[in-house]
């Protein structure tokens, strides 16, 4: 084969490849993101249990201050409990 004719084949199959690949992840985001949507909503006690959790996991690993993360869930708790 000529190698234009090589390097023609080569792009056109990446392109094509590149273009699935594309489609593939849309389609996936798009699952994604319908179960997001139709997923039940979780009550606000469970919601707050995640938050302390993950604070805890950034404290443990130095991301955010003990400090930091007392006011941040406490922020939180106000908007999603509906406190002040």
């Amino acid at each position: 084969m000529h190698r234009k004719a090589v390097r023609y084949a080569t792009r056109t199959t990446s392109a094509a490849a590149g273009a699935v690949a594309t489609m593939a992840s849309s389609v996936a985001a798009a699952a994604v993101a319908t179960s997001i949507i139709l997923a039940p909503v979780a009550d606000a006690s469970s919601r707050m249990e995640g938050v302390s959790e993950d604070l805890l996991r950034a404290v443990q690993l130095n991301q955010i201050t003990e400090e930091q993360a007392v006011k941040f869930e406490a922020r939180l708790a106000g908007r999603i409990l509906g406190e002040a």
